[in-house]
């Protein structure tokens, strides 16, 4: 019996002896969620190993973990990033993209994620999403995240808004798909109400066939439609 358990602690021993001496391989980059990567597996890889000299053949009890999480997610592609390593001697990173939600056209160009915070353009690949036009600054997205916010998850709006402008003024306007009349939409109180009157008016004109005969489509005001014609 004790013979038994001596060589059961033995076996533990050099397997954790075994497990401990095991070196680092290759880092292997999966990416969940989005399925267009704005950021390649290469870029990652590179990411991982400027923080960890070359991860190759670094036994895996001196990394840092946390450090590599760190810096991973100090790239403004990246939303989450966990970093663990496999049974195997495998370094893995599951990344987590930013989503765009806008893209701001002035004389400077990034993307709005979904948590209104800046992202910037891709050489990887280009989201199709609403322009954003005007007066807008990096430090200050708020009314303009709230309004690409509404289209990213309202089904008409998603479909049809491909510019949203902001004056100096902080008024918001959109360009609809198809129609060259402007939606004035002012600040962004009452925007759900202002939404469901744009429906209202778009539904009704839509079957009259007359969207056409305007210039401009005026929210601005509760409960009130005004229309320019051309």
């Amino acid at each position: 019996m004790i013979v038994l358990l001596g060589l059961v602690v033995f076996l533990f021993g050099f397997s954790k002896a075994r497990n401990e001496d095991r070196f680092i391989s290759s880092p292997e980059v999966v990416f969940v969620g989005e399925n267009n990567l704005f950021i390649s597996n290469e870029t990652v890889s590179k990411l991982l190993i400027q923080n960890w000299g070359g991860l190759k053949n670094v036994p895996k009890e001196t990394l840092d973990l946390n450090e590599l999480e760190k810096a991973l997610k100090s790239n403004p592609m990246i939303k989450t990033a966990e970093v663990y390593v496999a049974v195997n001697g495998a370094l893995k990173a599951e990344i987590e993209q930013k989503t765009p939600i806008a893209r701001v056209s002035t004389n400077a160009s990034y993307y709005i994620d979904d948590e209104g915070m800046f992202m910037p353009l891709s050489k990887n690949y280009s989201a199709r999403v609403p322009l954003v036009t005007g007066y807008v600054e990096k430090n200050n997205l708020r009314n303009v995240y709230k309004v690409a916010r509404k289209v990213k998850y309202d089904e008409f709006l998603r479909k049809q808004v491909i510019e949203i402008h902001q004056d100096m003024n902080n008024k918001i306007a959109l360009r609809l798909r198809k129609c060259s009349f402007l939606v004035q939409l002012g600040d962004e109180t009452y925007l759900d109400k202002k939404i469901n009157n744009l429906k209202a008016f778009y539904k009704k004109n839509l079957k009259d066939k007359t969207l056409d005969n305007y210039s401009k489509v005026n929210l601005q005001f509760e409960n009130q439609v005004i229309c320019t014609k051309i």
